[in-house]
């Protein structure tokens, strides 16, 4: 599988790992052009199980992912519309492809992300900001609509009703130390730890089995809001979904001939016992 001829991004590709570098323009505007490749990018990595993980960073020192493209917003009808008649953006649209990748998605943030582009980072699965440098805004109130790129939903789940109508209901700047502390990134770290905490982190995933990967991601998107007996129920559909696809009967098979659970070493030692697993397929 070849990731090449993007407008509005670059793509390297490196043991399991993907990254995706925007840069376009002046501001990585998420216009028509960026969502195309992103649609397409999707596509691409819907069938491919040599990509277990996918980084998004951005070229541009100042900014990872600017708003939505106003000019996509100008022509819109003036008319209220029915529920039923309601239809996506294609702004929600490819950010829920995203979502849906099988891949472990990481936002990697050095830079501004405001309006949509916020919403895109909260479409992945992850997000690691630098202090200092990332500041993220949902600004829409302020112009008189709201979210429309899933953030108000995505938002809501992430960090509860209070926090989510403070975000957006502000419309105010918040920086990477605040983001951490209102759960909208994983972690909040100076700039010059961010990329050896995301590659290790990248690559320490991206030695898993792919379909064991997209079993957990699939499982806990599905689950978060359904009620804990269905969620149960979720759990176990998607563990079968591994264990058929997967080498894990194997590697159970064989930790227990060699009475591996039993070794008080190996309780101290998980942390690199497991990934000493991946050699058994």
């Amino acid at each position: 599988m070849t990731y090449e001829g993007y407008k509005t991004f670059t793509t390297k590709q490196k043991n399991g790992v993907l990254t995706v570098t925007f840069n376009f323009g002046s501001v990585n505007v998420q216009g028509e052009e960026m969502l195309a490749d992103l649609n397409s990018l999707a596509l691409r990595l819907e069938r491919d199980r040599q990509v277990k993980v996918v980084v998004f960073d951005s070229a541009n020192p100042e900014i990872w992912v600017c708003h939505y493209d106003t000019n996509l917003l100008k022509d819109m009808s003036t008319d209220s519309v029915s529920r039923d008649n309601a239809k996506l953006l294609d702004l929600q649209s490819v950010c829920e492809r995203i979502s849906k990748l099988p891949q472990a998605t990481i936002a990697k943030l050095e830079g501004f992300a405001r309006g949509g582009g916020h919403e895109l980072a909260l479409a992945c699965d992850m997000r690691f900001a630098a202090r200092g440098k990332f500041k993220f805004m949902q600004m829409e109130v302020g112009m008189g609509i709201l979210p429309c790129g899933g953030g108000a939903s995505r938002m809501a789940r992430q960090v509860g009703l209070g926090r989510a109508l403070e975000i957006i209901l502000s419309a105010r700047d918040f920086d990477a130390d605040e983001a951490e502390a209102y759960g909208t990134v994983n972690k909040a770290l100076d700039p010059d730890k961010i990329g050896e905490y995301v590659d290790t982190l990248a690559n320490r995933i991206a030695q898993f089995p792919a379909e064991s990967i997209n079993a957990c991601k699939q499982m806990v998107y599905e689950s978060i809001d359904k009620p804990i007996d269905e969620a149960l129920k979720a759990e176990a559909y998607w563990l079968y979904q591994a264990t058929s696809k997967t080498p894990a009967i194997k590697r159970f098979t064989v930790a227990d001939e060699k009475g591996l659970q039993h070794d008080i070493e190996n309780q101290r030692n998980w942390n690199q016992l497991v990934m000493n697993v991946q050699e058994i397929n």
